[in-house]
């Protein structure tokens, strides 16, 4: 028999799936879906395409292009037809440069739906459209791993000049009320997502003081730019062998006396990591202890390098750092946007999540502590989540999309990272693709 609370979670996911289907789909979007289901039912047919893709960049030519493709599909025992047909292509040479120029507008297209714009300036016209649907975002300028000081300065002041770019942006739109407070205060306009992966090149496992010593100056700039321009800078989190060094970066820079107002700041929560309590437990003591005149933002997503730590941890005989079962990973989540929700004082929460489930349980957890719909932000990413989107603004929630910035060989890995959650056998996209009853979606993990 189901508790009252798993009755409402039920309702509410309801109601939302039957808004978010009662969305404008484009016939392109629904040819996604159908990629999405065969992809994710064919695990050689997804390497290959995954391999593909990762490539795509660095081919010189639509030749090259069409070669590496049909290299790539070649390795398959079994062909869906379409590419049955692409690899007879590759006959002649005007074939395979017409079949490379087909290959790079559709690596074009996927890469499109999940990154914004290359530069900042060319990604206004979208911010302006979200924030009219009653959306913010998160800007986040791609780029990973930085290999030498020049480079790292280079991101540093992109990320400078992009702080001043969205001030002047988003100061010229019209009042948004359910975007612009909660019941703590004023929250940004503006807000802007960065790795110090990018902000320093010394980042390493066994040496963290020292990335974090590197990073420390090129943060500080971007904190006191923030402060002056009214924006909110987000600290990204990466693979579990940077986690540390990004969390002592962050909450020791925070901690700071000229800090201590602003800027409102955050970092982020990955749910998918078997300690993540103990560091939830941590943050919240740190928030409770500071402060801050602008609360600790707390992004909490479920974690996109579940397929790196896997592999990473077999191959040195290391115990896994992530849960393997979904299920327990959904249940961490849930347990701490609780957590996160009861130190509403103290700490915001932003739920980042695609699955109906966990964005459900959030909005009914929210309203059984005593908060207003507007005191939980939910996050999606752009072109993922953007029918849920439409559905949490009808609900009345405040949405914010994660939308990156960069060009495709920068967009690289963030874009392999999508393709993975996107065909996932175990992805929630994918289950609703295949028509999982609305029971079993909604169900408790």
């Amino acid at each position: 028999m189901q508790s009252p609370a798993e009755r409402e979670i039920l309702e509410v996911g309801s109601r939302l799936l039957t808004s978010a289907d009662s969305s404008v789909h484009s016939p392109v979007r629904a040819i996604d879906k159908r990629a999405l289901e065969r992809a994710s039912q064919d695990a050689e047919l997804r390497t290959a395409l995954l391999r593909f893709v990762d490539v795509a960049p660095a081919c010189r030519s639509p030749a090259d292009l069409a070669a590496h493709l049909i290299g790539f599909l070649g390795e398959l025992h079994e062909r869906p037809l379409p590419l049955d047909a692409a690899m007879r292509m590759g006959s002649s040479k005007a074939a395979r440069a017409a079949l490379g120029r087909a290959a790079a507008a559709g690596v074009r297209h996927v890469a499109h739906r999940f990154i914004v714009a290359e530069q900042p300036g060319d990604a206004e016209k979208v911010l302006r459209s979200l924030w009219s649907e009653g959306v913010t975002t998160s800007v986040d300028l791609l780029g990973e791993a930085t290999l030498s000081s020049q480079e790292a300065d280079r991101y540093a002041q992109r990320c400078l000049d992009t702080l001043d770019s969205l001030a002047g942006i988003y100061a010229a739109l019209a009042p948004m009320p359910q975007l612009e407070a909660d019941s703590i205060g004023p929250i940004p306009r503006a807000n802007l997502s960065v790795k110090v992966s990018a902000l320093t090149p010394l980042l390493r496992p066994d040496a963290p003081e020292l990335g974090e010593r590197d990073a420390m100056p090129r943060l500080r700039a971007l904190l006191r730019r923030a402060k002056e321009r009214d924006v909110h800078l987000h600290v990204d989190m990466e693979s579990f062998d940077s986690r540390e060094a990004v969390t002592e970066l962050v909450l020791s820079l925070l901690g700071e006396d000229e800090f201590r107002d602003g800027p409102s700041a955050g970092l982020v929560l990955q749910a998918y990591l078997t300690d993540s309590p103990e560091l939830c437990e941590r943050i919240v003591a740190w928030a409770e202890r500071s402060a801050r005149a602008q609360p600790l933002v707390v992004r909490l997503v479920k974690g996109a390098y579940w397929d790196h730590e896997v592999v990473d941890a077999r191959q040195h005989g290391w115990r896994s750092p992530v849960f393997e079962v979904k299920a327990e990973c959904d249940r961490n989540f849930e347990a701490l946007t609780v957590r996160l929700l009861k130190t509403r004082s103290h700490l915001r929460a932003a739920i980042a999540s695609h699955n109906l489930r966990s964005v459900a349980h959030a909005i009914v957890a929210n309203r059984a502590l005593g908060g207003q719909p507007r005191d939980v932000e939910f996050q999606v990413l752009r072109g993922l989540g953007d029918e849920l989107q439409r559905a949490l603004v009808r609900e009345g929630l405040r949405v914010r999309t994660y939308c990156p910035i960069g060009d495709l060989v920068a967009g690289m890995a963030y874009l392999v990272r999508r393709l993975l959650e996107n065909t996932s056998n175990q992805s929630f996209l994918a289950d609703q693709v295949r028509g999982r009853p609305l029971e079993e979606l909604l169900a408790a993990p």
